[in-house]
């Protein structure tokens, strides 16, 4: 347990696998209530049988972030679940890396609908409920990506997460106060991320990149630094990435 993390509601989205799988359990393990959002509702009920096994509260609910109702719903599960939200973490992601010569324009548009929409549409959902309970913390999760183009291959998936970087500094500036706003920003952590990528050539560069990759409690332990921080400290940025990771 963690006296500073204990008994706060932490909504979660990407919940299924990695990051969101990863900060789940810790965060559970550390007190929270969880509320796990994600499409395969299957996986969100093995990881909700083990936390509760362990003695750890949690919700889950169907969630595609592409879709602004069903984001809703995951907060409004929340707050019927567990009467309050303290923390959302926006981790849902997609990377689907190739060329811009592709063309591959549906995925452009995957990306930006999970990547920029669901970011936002996470914080439509959850912004009047933070306002009105006078507290909050959006935590987005970016990308070193959104730091330095990840190019060639990862131009769209660069400018999503840069999107999601300037997003979250715009919303902490119109918002802060009473409502804090952290984006962490990974390298190569193992995830499913890593097998976003339809183009052949490109998906076996990223595969070949990620042996490198860190595990994602590497990620879950920085959300949970953020979260456990006193309400009068705001932790901006996490970036983090392996320690051979060059870019």
């Amino acid at each position: 347990m963690n006296k500073h993390i204990e008994g706060k509601v932490v909504v979660i989205t990407g919940a299924s696998s990695g990051l969101g799988e990863a900060t789940a359990r810790h965060l559970a393990a550390l007190g929270a209530s969880v509320v796990l959002g994600a499409r395969r509702l299957d996986k969100l009920n093995d990881i909700a049988a083990d936390i509760r096994a362990a003695g750890g509260k949690v919700a889950v609910a169907a969630t595609d972030v592409s879709n602004a109702a069903q984001v809703k719903a995951l907060i409004d599960t929340a707050i019927s679940s567990f009467g309050r939200i303290d923390v959302v973490l926006n981790n849902a992601g997609l990377m689907a890396i190739a060329p811009m010569s592709e063309t591959k324009v549906e995925e452009w548009d995957r990306m930006i609908d999970i990547n920029i929409k669901g970011v936002l549409y996470g914080i439509a959902a959850a912004l009047p409920v933070f306002q009105q309970q006078g507290s909050g913390h959006f935590i987005n999760v970016a990308s070193v990506a959104g730091i330095k183009v990840f190019s060639p291959g990862g131009t769209v998936y660069s400018g999503t997460k840069f999107a999601v970087r300037a997003i979250s500094e715009g919303l902490r500036h119109e918002v802060g106060g009473a409502i804090r706003t952290t984006t962490i920003l990974p390298g190569a952590v193992d995830s499913e991320l890593k097998h976003g990528s339809s183009h052949e050539a490109s998906s076996s560069m990223v595969k070949d990149f990620y042996k490198m990759a860190i595990s994602s409690d590497a990620v879950a332990r920085a959300v949970a630094y953020a979260i456990e921080q006193p309400a009068d400290v705001d932790i901006n940025e996490i970036v983090l990435r392996p320690t051979v990771q060059d870019f």
